[in-house]
């Protein structure tokens, strides 16, 4: 039996540190959604491109029809959920934005049982339904308020349920590629996506300040290419569900940035809500051992 080395979950912890930064970048940024989106996953493309012609020309010429059809449908689901979620930050709190789009646990669990056919551990099924709860007490605020802060709740949720797509089809793809290819195909096909829904809408291009295009180049080498190029790499060791679990840290650590950096008040129900998630994290945590062992012995 092979144990999940602890480097997998280093991983996901900075990953985790990494993409909360991304709600307080993108509100710094004053541009468009769409504008957002295409450029951070355009110049994480630009940057991986080459790499992958030099180190996995091979592979990638070798590649599955079906594991290219896989991974642009997983480039699909990323370009949905950064232009649905992006989009919500202009309507609802960073909290509330972050927390619904990370109630993909739920839909990912399913996904796992669904499509992939993997069983869930009673743990980690505990640490969704656990961790699911803190984000909604951490949300319920902004629930209450309907109007632009609801439309905005439901674009996050769209942009969680397109990341639950995301993730599950990269567990599948991931175990016969290189994170690098994978993420080559995935935010290329991503980037183009999203380019092309920008140009039909006519969005410009140009004309923004300077802050704004420098959390553009943050989020695209911070947040995109070092934290979800881990979760794609450890989705290789561990289930979809344990790292849609684990990303579920985010609402905490963007929620603590929102009440520091832009002045979002920090509430007791949001820290009842902080503090349910991180418990749903540690039991999923604690579920992932035994899954992940119970997956290599079969």
């Amino acid at each position: 039996m092979t144990r999940v080395s602890p480097s997998v979950y280093l991983a996901l912890l900075g990953a985790v540190i990494l993409i909360s930064f991304a709600s307080i970048l993108i509100k710094k940024a004053e541009a468009p959604a769409l504008v957002i989106a295409a450029y951070r996953l355009g110049i994480a493309s630009l940057i991986l491109a080459p790499l992958a012609a030099v180190r996995r020309r091979e592979e990638l010429r070798r590649l599955a029809p079906r594991d290219w059809g896989l991974s642009f449908l997983s480039g699909a689901f990323l370009s949905l959920h950064f232009v649905a979620w992006i989009a919500s930050l202009q309507y609802t709190s960073v909290a509330s934005s972050v927390v619904l789009v990370a109630t993909n646990p739920i839909f990912v669990g399913l996904g796992t049982v669904l499509f992939l056919k993997e069983r869930l551990h009673p743990l980690l099924v505990a640490g969704i339904l656990v961790s699911t709860l803190g984000g909604i007490v951490i949300g319920w605020e902004d629930f209450r308020l309907g109007g632009p802060a609801l439309y905005g709740d439901l674009l996050a949720l769209v942009g969680a349920v397109a990341h639950s797509g995301y993730l599950l089809i990269g567990r599948r793809v991931r175990q016969r590629t290189s994170a690098l290819a994978y993420i080559t195909l995935v935010y290329g096909t991503a980037a183009l996506l999203t380019l092309g829904a920008a140009l039909l809408v006519g969005v410009p291009w140009t004309g923004y300040t300077a802050q704004t295009y420098a959390m553009i180049v943050l989020l695209a080498l911070g947040p995109q290419l070092l934290g979800h190029t881990a979760y794609n790499w450890a989705l290789r060791y561990v289930t979809p569900a344990v790292v849609a679990v684990v990303i579920l840290a985010e609402p905490v650590g963007a929620t603590a940035l929102a009440y520091a950096l832009l002045g979002e008040p920090l509430t007791p129900t949001k820290a009842l809500g902080g503090l349910l998630t991180l418990l749903g994290i540690y039991l999923a945590v604690r579920a992932g051992r035994p899954a992940a062992r119970a997956e290599v012995a079969g």
